[in-house]
């Protein structure tokens, strides 16, 4: 009977590979020794089916992409490394399966070839995320096909529940697989490494890892998001999908290495299958539904506020209208506001007001919440079912200032640029938003040419969260 034999996270850094990093691969020697460990035991196992996680292949934010010709392809020449070349065939009879699993469970996902991304300017072919991996497997195998995939945001347990589903066709079609989780820590550990550094970075790697050791999968779901929204990493979603092809199973985790010598956290580690039986997805769903609980119950009168007026508008079909029994703040003050929507860490729709359009910054709340999930431009309605996934942010704007390009900080202060009646915002404390960008990114909001003259105010904001 065929079953996955073998559960690996390893990370995926270029630099790894001696013909890029020209010696400065022997920095993470420790993580090159340990990937080899895997390699040679994966070709101790000799599976029939590789099948493979990656951050860094095409990636649609309603769907996991999954790859489907008889072979896939792919260089590191975008790495000024063009003799790594890796050719290697597609399991589509289990492509095929897994789809079809997919379908019939309500897991997005979709095969994908060379006409279907041709659709989207994009090119069939193999990531860094995958031949890093794989390069370390191929030195000692390669009698193997490839099930390649590249997750999306779809939410932790859909993650989860697609990882059951390929544990679920490796049974059925008798193969003898191994899966690996592709994927790096923080890249926020130093300073100096591809991000500002956050002290957040080393806390979410030690907090994962230990997690992952103990075989603690509800732990793993159910770390900060502000933490893991400032880690800056790539591998969480991999593993979710990895700790779903072990479901039924208590787990360990062997850590073989962690470094994080660049700035980011490389991470190797092993996974034995524990005897005992332990079903984790009812457990993981029951804490999704207690978090919307808290979320429906949180003592901020800010975002309290604007949920409790959206689940209105969807029963009712309108706005809250009854404010008499609001707090003082939200009926004396003035300010503008800012409505965030975030579903699965990813923008779900965002509308504000500079300053004040109504009478106090509750109205403000009541009105924006409204135009943020209904009428953002930029995206379809938000749906009452899609509520529970929804994280809510109120920001109340300052008064703004003119100000100089030298005055600017974006971790501090939103900035408004303006030309004549041409005008354009954005909010403070964005993901790696430099001053540059960030004036950047607000002219093209107002169709403002960067290089012409504007004129620049920036204000400060309360931000408040459901967290």
């Amino acid at each position: 009977m065929g079953d996955i034999l073998g559960y690996y996270l390893m990370p995926h850094p270029p630099i790894i590979i001696p013909d890029i990093g020209k010696g400065q691969e022997k920095k993470i020697e420790a993580t090159s020794l340990a990937c080899n460990t895997i390699g040679r035991e994966i070709a101790d196992i000799k599976p029939d089916t590789i099948i493979i996680i990656t951050p860094h292949g095409t990636m649609f934010s309603d769907a996991i992409a999954i790859s489907d010709e008889e072979i896939i392809s792919g260089d590191l020449s975008q790495f000024r490394c063009t003799n790594i070349k890796m050719n290697i065939p597609i399991d589509n009879q289990f492509n095929i399966k897994l789809a079809t699993a997919c379908h019939l469970e309500g897991i997005p996902s979709v095969l994908v070839n060379s006409e279907f991304l041709d659709n989207y300017n994009i090119n069939y072919e193999l990531d860094h995320g995958t031949m890093v991996p794989l390069y370390f497997v191929n030195k000692y195998y390669n009698d193997y096909k490839m099930v390649h995939m590249t997750y999306s945001m779809i939410g932790d347990i859909n993650l989860y529940k697609f990882g059951m589903e390929i544990k679920r066709v490796a049974e059925e079609l008798n193969r003898k697989a191994i899966i690996i989780a592709s994927g790096d820590l923080s890249h926020k550990l130093k300073d100096k490494g591809p991000y500002s550094y956050s002290p957040y970075g080393e806390k979410f790697d030690n907090e994962l890892l230990k997690s992952l050791e103990n075989g603690d999968v509800v732990a793993a779901f159910n770390m900060n998001k502000a933490m893991i929204d400032e880690a800056g990493q790539c591998g969480l979603n991999s593993i979710y999908v990895l700790l779903g092809s072990m479901e039924g199973k208590e787990i360990k985790g062997e850590l073989l290495s962690y470094e994080g010598t660049f700035g980011v956290g490389y991470g190797v580690m092993k996974f034995k299958i524990q005897e005992k039986n332990k079903k984790y997805l009812e457990e993981l769903i029951k804490c999704k539904q207690e978090k919307f609980k808290e979320k429906l119950n949180v003592k901020n009168p800010y975002v309290r506020l604007a949920r409790q007026n959206l689940n209105y508008y969807f029963s009712h079909g309108k706005k809250v209208t009854e404010i008499s029994s609001l707090s003082q703040e939200l009926l004396n003050e003035r300010h503008g506001v800012f409505v965030s929507l975030k579903k699965f860490g990813h923008l779900r729709g965002c509308i504000g007001t500079i300053l004040p359009t109504t009478p106090s910054v509750g109205e403000e709340i009541i009105r924006n919440s409204i135009e943020a999930a209904i009428h953002d431009p930029r995206f379809p309605a938000v749906s009452e079912d899609e509520m529970e996934d929804i994280d809510i942010s109120v920001d109340i704007l300052m008064e703004p200032v003119s100000c100089k390009k030298e005055e600017l900080d974006p971790k501090k202060y939103g900035i408004i640029v303006s030309s004549g009646i041409r005008r354009g915002l954005l909010l403070p404390d964005l993901e790696s938003v430099t001053v540059e960008e960030q004036l950047r990114i607000a002219c093209d909001k107002a169709d403002i040419d960067f290089d012409e003259d504007y004129n620049i105010e920036k204000f400060e904001v309360i931000r408040y969260k459901e967290e």
